[in-house]
């Protein structure tokens, strides 16, 4: 094991950079996974015992975390996760879907029979994980991981590393959201005909429907989560 009294400062800097990140990708994911609350108080020393990482680092993961939205600073009161606004949502819904049709299209444009493959493939297992949800018999952890492979599939053969990217920060803000949408209002939508539709569509390379359809999907997420704080 090395000395850390012998270490150079680009390795001890390295060193405070990599404990920096695992609390921030530790933090980061349970914020997402609805494990840390909305409004929840973030103590540092609470936070200490849950990661067993120190507290500078823990500190300057919460100010990433403040300029990703995810956490709100509250002056000498500490750190909190941020709430779910529904209007911040309706505002973040839009860009998501923008970015998605965006992503449908140029991956119906592209994509050739392995990609269809892997789109029938993930339908079926989206459809599974749709009727274990409804019926009281699947996780909604399962179902998460069967909805972010479904929709992953359908812009699979995009191409485009910038458009993913956008993709990928704006699906984690919407994780949030959509999580406590599909918790309360799961019995009210029938999620395995919308999955259906969507994939049917974009199997058949018909790009106007498969947007559209997808677009309907993920307001009808929006008016839910407008329902439960309404």
């Amino acid at each position: 094991m090395t000395d850390q009294r012998n270490q150079s400062p680009d390795g001890a800097a390295e060193a405070a950079e990599t404990r920096t990140e695992a609390a921030f990708a530790a933090l980061r994911a349970d914020i997402i996974a609805g494990s840390r609350q909305p409004g929840e108080r973030l103590r540092i020393e609470r936070l200490k015992e849950l990661y067993g990482i120190g507290p500078t680092p823990l500190r300057e993961a919460l100010q990433r975390l403040c300029a990703e939205g995810l956490v709100v600073a509250q002056g000498n009161r500490g750190f909190s996760v941020a709430e779910l606004d529904p209007h911040e949502f309706s505002d973040l819904n839009t860009a998501r879907i923008e970015i998605e049709k965006i992503a449908l299209r140029l991956s119906i444009s592209n994509g050739d029979e392995e990609w269809e493959g892997t789109v029938a493939a993930a339908a079926w297992k989206m459809r599974r994980a749709d009727t274990a949800l409804r019926n009281g018999s699947g996780s909604l952890e399962a179902w998460e991981r069967a909805n972010a492979a479904f929709h992953q599939a359908m812009v699979g053969a995009c191409g485009s590393k910038w458009v993913l990217r956008i993709r990928t920060m704006l699906n984690d803000q919407y994780s949030r959201f959509r999580r406590a949408s599909i918790g309360l209002r799961r019995d009210e939508r029938d999620l395995a005909a919308e999955h259906a539709a969507i994939a049917d569509a974009v199997l058949a390379h018909d790009v106007e429907r498969a947007c559209s359809l997808t677009e309907q999907h993920f307001r009808a997420t929006e008016a839910a989560l407008a329902k439960r704080s309404g």
